[in-house]
């Protein structure tokens, strides 16, 4: 699928240079402002859910900064959140995002050794004319085999882990870990899935 010819200049409301490098190669050109957004939720919160209620906070919170300053701006506004869901017993599916720390790191790869998780991406694409938007997420199932001590010991002193859902980057080392991916994409594993954030900012673009 490429790129829409959009109408409308486009701000991706990310600091992520994972999502900047996957749209910048999907062809579309725009400028990067961070949302810094209060990210907490109800951890009861369906992880589907909670991806797409992330992603639509950080896209409003961009648009009403660019409103302030340029009321009359008519932009598009590009936002994703990337959780992590893993099962575990007796308790459903816990969301991971970031680790804090690298205990926290240690903690979340030890949960996710051995199991078949889900990754789930919101996206939500915002007008700032007028707020109107179109969102939705993308879920890719991954099986990551055990992990043994020394592989969880040396990836966390990689220091990979920092600034990535669950603790992982699926486009770097990490890869090795991970025998199979099904339904969603690899794109939607590093944090946006491409197809998606083209569909959504063309009938945005489109729309009246």
């Amino acid at each position: 699928m490429g790129a829409p010819a959009l109408s409308r200049p486009l701000v991706l409301a990310s600091a992520s240079p994972r999502r900047s490098e996957l749209l910048r190669g999907a062809g579309l050109a725009f400028r990067v402002e961070v949302s810094a957004v209060d990210e907490q939720l109800d951890p009861r919160t369906p992880p589907e859910e909670a991806a797409l209620e992330l992603a639509e906070r950080k896209a409003r919170a961009v648009a009403q900064r660019l409103a302030a300053r340029t009321p009359q701006a008519d932009v598009l506004v590009l936002a994703a959140d990337t959780i992590v869901a893993v099962p575990i017993e007796g308790r459903g599916s816990v969301m991971l995002a970031k680790a804090a720390d690298e205990r926290e790191a240690e903690s979340m790869l030890r949960a996710l050794s051995g199991t078949r998780h889900r990754v789930i991406t919101g996206v939500c694409a915002l007008r700032t004319r007028d707020l109107a938007l179109e969102r939705g997420f993308e879920r890719t199932f991954v099986t990551m085999r055990a992990l043994t001590q020394a592989e969880l010991a040396a990836y966390v002193a990689s220091g990979e882990w920092r600034d990535k859902a669950g603790a992982y980057a699926i486009q770097e080392s990490a890869d090795r870990f991970v025998t199979s991916l099904e339904e969603g994409g690899f794109d939607n594993v590093v944090g946006l899935p491409v197809k998606l954030s083209l569909r959504l900012l063309a009938a945005l673009d489109l729309r009246p």
